[in-house]
């Protein structure tokens, strides 16, 4: 639900905090240490290195979701929310908003899915 609230949050690279703006791995981190006390890796390369790779069918809301979008397996992520969407901070439109893993942009640049809670 935190997440959900961060709809219509501008997008700035590096950002980290709700009044500037995020990038996606800082909204995942920020969100992450306001709804659980957990403070998680700064890059969303740093962030795959310690959670746990799952499979995309085993995705529970608050999971991980990576994708190659600029040459590097890591280079984008965003929060699972269930029901097969995801929500995330692109660059392009400038805005946190959710996607579904279907839409042929993230399936064909999805590069795995991960967690941080014991399965």
């Amino acid at each position: 639900m935190r997440s959900l609230s961060l709809i219509g949050t501008p997008y700035r690279f590096g950002g980290a905090d709700r009044q500037s703006g995020f990038d996606c791995s800082g909204m995942v981190q920020y969100v992450y240490q306001q709804a659980l006390n957990v403070q998680l890796p700064r890059t969303a390369k740093d962030m795959a290195a310690v959670s746990q790779s799952i499979q995309q069918r085993d995705l529970k809301v608050g999971d991980l979701v990576f994708f190659n979008t600029n040459g590097q397996p890591y280079s984008h992520m965003g929060l699972y929310i269930g029901e097969g969407e995801f929500i995330h901070a692109p660059s392009s439109n400038g805005m946190i908003r959710t996607a579904k893993l279907s839409q042929p942009y993230f399936q064909q640049r999805f590069t795995g899915a991960r967690t941080f809670f014991a399965r």
